[in-house]
């Protein structure tokens, strides 16, 4: 009986999220944040990942559901789970550092083979590497299921990033004990959400991590401190430079997706030429699903393959005489493959773990006002309305969002004051191709809070694994990064050898 109760919440649950997608009329999709790649996620294999190495092993803490109140609920706990690598680290005796990994709106497992910067310099600071899964993502559920603990009013109220930089702080001061590491001193890293989680935690926990690496955060994203088309602003920009008549295609193609949609069987025509899986019901689907590819090519154009450039010449290349929407189609081909048919879903999967926590992290705190309405846009009209936007989060959750408590509890405005005065030891990473580089922090705002971009940079690349095809002006960057990471750790040996040394003369 119970597992037919669970099915039948989790089915309730889904066809929320699916109607909730359906009637949000033109507003698109908000691009997806996340230091990887969506289609490379689903190329990993899970159970690959797992036995990656034997160096990695895979521990779980009995974390506290509310660090921040006294009831009795506040005590529940949950296993969250962490993994440690050790094979490099120099110990505790020599005081080596700590490199620890904040896993965000995803399963850790992800994380452990496609995130490289802890891996490939590890041997360089003779380095323990810890990796931390975000609560309510992958194992690290409360209440037992994912579904269970977003139906549950109650417990989903503990889904926040206050939360969350807590628990890392709670696990990270575990290992240290553990490890006898007490002088060890923490690096926290992360990419997109989770460089904003670094960020946040090095401001937040500063007694805990000795300094953060904050890749591709897009922090200055809320509040109105960066300007709505910012992201789609700079996704055109990228495909204009690429190539103009690619940009030209694709300004021009959403008229023609009206155009054949108004007719008596456009649908159809639109399904037959687009090959999608199911027949469309509207012709947003499509446009939205479009919009969704070119955002992603534009935030994830790495090296060496370029996905951008693969899509422009699927577009440019297409046969002599080819109309728009079947250069359109040639692009998706290029980039998505020759498959039977295409899946209209598939940037918005309901079941999918990352869609169903994000959804409720977006209609909560992280709200993220991207949209794109002026008139150099490649894409349609489409402002963000936060009206619409918080009737919609009530209608599934039952909550209003709070669009300015990111601002307020982490800071945001008059940030290069504020941060100047009391913040430290932190790197922001660009790359400024990535549409999120929009609301990224560019420019040094201390000698110790300093911004490390590339102009052909794209989103969270300086964190990914190293190769051999790397380009110059990336292994720059990372020298760049490593570098300020080392100056860190090298003063606060100095401030360790004479506050040891101060200790043994008062006593």
């Amino acid at each position: 009986m119970d597992l037919v109760r669970h099915s039948f919440h989790h089915q309730l649950l889904l066809f929320s999220l699916i109607s909730l997608s359906y009637v949000s009329g033109t507003q698109f999709s908000l691009p997806r944040l996340g230091a990887l790649r969506r289609t490379i996620r689903n190329k990993l294999d899970i159970e690959s990942i797992s036995s990656l190495s034997k160096d990695f092993k895979t521990f779980f803490y009995s974390q506290t559901l509310d660090h921040f109140n006294y009831k009795p609920e506040s005590f529940t706990s949950f296993q969250q789970r962490y993994v440690i690598n050790s094979k490099y680290w120099g110990g505790a005796n020599t005081s080596s550092p700590i490199l620890v990994y904040f896993g965000a709106e995803e399963s850790l497992d992800y994380d452990l083979s496609g995130i490289g910067f802890l891996t490939d310099n590890a041997p360089r600071f003779k380095a323990l590497l810890v990796y931390i899964e975000h609560r309510f993502y992958g194992k690290s559920i409360p209440c037992g299921s994912r579904e269970a603990a977003l139906r549950n009013a109650s417990i989903r109220g503990y889904f926040t990033s206050a939360q969350a930089i807590a628990d890392y702080a709670a696990i990270i001061l575990h290992i240290k004990k553990t490890f006898f590491a007490k002088n060890s001193p923490v690096i926290v890293i992360g990419g997109s959400y989770g460089g904003m989680l670094a960020a946040w935690f090095r401001l937040k926990y500063p007694h805990v991590a000795l300094g953060a690496l904050a890749s591709s955060a897009p922090i200055l994203y809320f509040d109105e401190l960066a300007p709505h088309v910012g992201y789609y602003a700079i996704v055109t920009k990228d495909f204009k430079e690429t190539s103009e008549s690619c940009y030209e295609t694709i300004r021009k193609s959403w008229d023609e997706i009206d155009k054949v949609a108004s007719k008596s069987n456009g649908l159809s025509i639109l399904s037959m030429k687009f090959k999608t899986c199911e027949k469309l019901k509207r012709s947003f689907d499509l446009k939205d699903f479009l919009d969704s590819i070119y955002s992603e090519v534009a935030q994830y154009d790495h090296p060496p393959s370029y996905p951008l450039n693969m899509i422009c010449r699927g577009i440019d290349g297409a046969p002599k005489g080819t109309d728009i929407l079947g250069r359109i189609f040639a692009g998706v081909v290029a980039y998505m493959g020759n498959n039977s048919c295409y899946d209209m879903n598939e940037f918005n999967r309901p079941n999918d773990e990352t869609y169903i926590g994000w959804r409720w992290q977006t209609c909560s705190e992280m709200v993220m006002p991207i949209g794109h309405e002026n008139n150099d846009s490649m894409f349609p009209p489409s402002p963000f309305n936060l009206t619409k936007f918080i009737r919609k989060c009530k209608s599934l959750f039952g909550v209003r969002p709070r669009p300015h408590w990111v601002t307020t509890y982490y800071g945001g405005h008059d940030l290069k004051l504020i941060l100047h005065r009391f913040a430290s030891n932190i790197i922001f990473s660009n790359g400024l191709r990535d549409p999120y580089s929009s609301g990224g922090v560019l420019e040094n705002i201390s000698d110790s809070v300093v911004a490390v971009y590339t102009v052909n940079g794209s989103h969270c690349l300086d964190i990914l694994p190293e190769k051999k095809s790397d380009p110059v002006w990336l292994i720059k960057q990372r020298k760049t990064e490593v570098g300020i990471i080392e100056s860190w750790i090298s003063k606060y040996y100095t401030d360790l050898i004479m506050f040891r040394d101060r200790t043994r003369v008062s006593s």
